[in-house]
Formats: C-alpha cells, sequence, structure tokens
C-alpha cells in the first residue's frame, strides 16, 4: 500500500532525494538563469535610454537648464552705425634716417660724450679723437697763408708804383707787365694756402665727431684710450631717427588699385600699428606712400606709413601688424560678430520673436572691431548671442540677465531670469 502511494504522487523527472538531478530538471535551472540574465538586460537598456532621453530634453531647453521648457539666452540688438575697411598687412619698423658712423682721420679716442639710448639733437657731440696733430698742420698751414698773403701785398703796391712810373714813361714796358704776372702768381699761392686752411680745418673738424641727425644713439662701440683709423668700417657710434619713425608693410597688388583711388583724391589714408598678437593699439599715423613698382616674386607692393612716434611706442626694426583704412562705410546695420553663425557657406542669426528663435538667414559684410556688417534684418531686430548649441528653430526661449554684484553680495556674475 506504501508503496503504490509512493509511486502515485512522484512526477516524471524528478529525482528522489538523497538521488542525482535528472536532465529535464537541469534544463529548468538554465532557462530560469537565462530569464534573470534577460531581465537584467532589459532593465541596463531602459536605464540607458532614459539618460538619453534627458539629455535630448535639456538640449532642446527641457532639461535642468531651462526654465519651463524654455532655453535662457543673451541677446543683442540690430544696430546701425559706421564701420572701417582696413587692409590687414605684416610690417616692420624703419626709421626715415640710420647714421652709422666711422672714423674720417687716424687718432686716438679721447672722449667718448654719449651715454647708451640716449636721445641726442642735431650738432651733440659724441666722440672726441686726438686732434692735436690736426691742430698743428692747421697752425702751419696758416703761417703760410699769412706770409703769401703779405708777398701779395707787397707784389700789388709795387704794381701801383710801375703803374705810375709807366704812365710818365719812367720805365719800360716789360717791367709794368712781368709786376703784373707776379702779382698773379701770389694770388694764386695765397688760393693755394687758403685751400690747406679750409682741408685742415676740416681735419680737425673731424676729430670732434657730432651727431648730423635728431634720433636714439644705440650702445657705445668704442671707449676711450681706442685707436681709429681713417675710412675704417668699423663703427663709432649708430645714430637712429625714432621721431616721426615709420613701418613699411606690404600689401597684395589686388589691393593697390583701391588705395591709389583714395591717394588721388588727396587724401590722407590712416594706418594703425599693433603688436604681434593683434590686441594692443601701439600707435597710429598716416601713408605716406607707395613703392612704385611690384615685386613680381610675390605679387605685392610696398607701402611708408609714418608715425609721431612722441611716446617711443614704436622700435626700430620692430615686427608690427599694420592695419590700413582705405574707407569708411557709413550707416550700415552691425550686428555683433558672436551672433552670426555659419553653416558651411550660409550665415545665419537666431531671430527673436515673441518667445521663440526663428532662424534667419543673412548676408554679411565687413567685419570690424568685433562687428559685422549684415544684410536680411531689420534695425532694431533682436537675435541670440548665446546658447547656440541648445537652439533650434522654433525653439522657446527666455532673455537671461546678469546680475551686477554689490559689496554686499557672496558671489559674482550670477545669471537669474
Amino acid at each position: 500500500m506504501d508503496q503504490s502511494l509512493s509511486v502515485a504522487h512522484s512526477e516524471p523527472g524528478q529525482s528522489e532525494p538523497g538521488q542525482p538531478p535528472t536532465d529535464s530538471a537541469k534544463k529548468r535551472r538554465h532557462l530560469w538563469i537565462w530569464a534573470v540574465v534577460l531581465l537584467l538586460f532589459a532593465l541596463l537598456f531602459v536605464w540607458v535610454y532614459t539618460q538619453h532621453s534627458g539629455s535630448t530634453d535639456a538640449a532642446a531647453g527641457h532639461g535642468p537648464g531651462a526654465k519651463g521648457g524654455q532655453v535662457p539666452i543673451t541677446t543683442a540688438t540690430a544696430s546701425k552705425g559706421d564701420i572701417g575697411v582696413y587692409l590687414d598687412a605684416i610690417g616692420t619698423v624703419t626709421p626715415l634716417y640710420t647714421d652709422t658712423i666711422t672714423a674720417q682721420v687716424t687718432g686716438v679716442i679721447t672722449v667718448v660724450h654719449y651715454r647708451e639710448g640716449q636721445i641726442v639733437r642735431k650738432g651733440s657731440p659724441l666722440i672726441d679723437i686726438d686732434s692735436r696733430t690736426y691742430e698743428a698742420q692747421l697752425a702751419q698751414a696758416q703761417g703760410s697763408l699769412d706770409r703769401d698773403r703779405s708777398l701779395l701785398a707787397q707784389a700789388q703796391m709795387d704794381l701801383k708804383r710801375y703803374q705810375t712810373a709807366w704812365a710818365k714813361n719812367a720805365i719800360p714796358r716789360q717791367t709794368l707787365e712781368d709786376q703784373e704776372k707776379l702779382v698773379i702768381q701770389d694770388q694764386g699761392t695765397v688760393k693755394n694756402d687758403e685751400a690747406t686752411v679750409r682741408y685742415d680745418q676740416i681735419e680737425v673738424s673731424y676729430c670732434h665727431i657730432k651727431s648730423p641727425i635728431d634720433g636714439r644713439v644705440g650702445l657705445r662701440l668704442v671707449d676711450p684710450g681706442n685707436l681709429v683709423t681713417a675710412n675704417s668700417t668699423t663703427a663709432l657710434a649708430v645714430v637712429t631717427k625714432v621721431q616721426p619713425i615709420t613701418v613699411v608693410f606690404t600689401l597684395a597688388e589686388d589691393n593697390l588699385p583701391q588705395v591709389l583711388e583714395q591717394m588721388r583724391h588727396q587724401k590722407a589714408l590712416p594706418v594703425e600699428a599693433w603688436d604681434r598678437t593683434k590686441t594692443q593699439l601701439l600707435a597710429k599715423g598716416k601713408l605716406l606712400t607707395v613703392d612704385n613698382q611690384i615685386d613680381t616674386t610675390t605679387g605685392t607692393v610696398k607701402l611708408r606709413a609714418e608715425f609721431d612716434n612722441k611716446n617711443g611706442e614704436l622700435f626700430a626694426n620692430q615686427f608690427v601688424n599694420a592695419r590700413l583704412l582705405v574707407k569708411t562705410l557709413q550707416d550700415k546695420t552691425l550686428l555683433p560678430s558672436s551672433a552670426i553663425q555659419h553653416n558651411g557657406s550660409t550665415d545665419f542669426v537666431y531671430l527673436i520673436q515673441g518667445n521663440k528663435a526663428v532662424i534667419r538667414t543673412v548676408k554679411t559684410g565687413v567685419s570690424d572691431r568685433g562687428y559685422t556688417v549684415v544684410a536680411g534684418i531689420q534695425l532694431g531686430d533682436v537675435v541670440a548671442n548665446s546658447s547656440f548649441e541648445k537652439l533650434v528653430n522654433g525653439s522657446n526661449v527666455y532673455q537671461s540677465k546678469v546680475k551686477i554684484p554689490s559689496t554686499s553680495d557672496d558671489a559674482a556674475g550670477e545669471a537669474a531670469p
């Protein structure tokens, strides 16, 4: 009886307690394991999809950075104004004059008058060379001149007496003529002596070197006690004229006609000199002249601009970025360049209409100092100037305002709706 009941309650595929599991039990266990794995994969997929949807909503203006589904933006208003048409070029600061002074006489340097980097005027003493030898030669020449002038004066007095005697037929004609020729000889001797004196005076003046121009002296190249020789290539001092100073720059030959057109109307074209990084304006000047030929190897032409350089902003051989103002466009519609977006060759802005941002295609023109000439919008139109990564055509927007901190504020620069 007990055996029959035990057999009746046993199920196929189940093993008795204490016996190893059958094949069907193993299969059911494997199914449960795969079901758990699939459930985990499903939960992971749902979590990833939720995160992706949340980031998409935030980018579209429905995330934490939005207010009621609106994108916070700053705006800019189209205004009317003037803007300059500039030609940019690379230039080099070039002095009007650069004088390299060398010795014209041989001698020992006795005094160096200038200081390194000193601003000197024309005629300021720079260097003295021992002049005693040349002064002695000058004194000798002046002595010869005085002697020969006396001989000339004596010959002229004798000539007058001979002329008087000839008038009275007291002397023969030949004696008078000989005296006349003697006077001419003495006059030639005096002229020769005068030339010698002038030459020796120049030699003495070469011993006292003075600045030939107004300018700045460079580093000291010689010292007292140095021996210098005449016609040597060794420089004693270098003086450069720094006020005014010029900048030589090059422009492409294609830009030359519009420059020449303005110069024909006798307009002084303004030129700006900026530093190497184009962040600091160094000086303002005007275009002086254009070279007389185009460089065929580069297709460029040289131009020279002049600057007052009163405060010494420009330095000889300094590299600068030159900006030549060709003309000024007046009464143009302007927008900040940062508000204009680009899609390939198409330019567009997000025009704010009510509380929506609508894409408006525009045509851009000249840009200068962060502003660009635009066509396709009206004066007074408001456009978006930030949050472009969150904007699409028709996005709901609201204008954010920057809070100006006071002395009691703990934080600065907070954005508030």
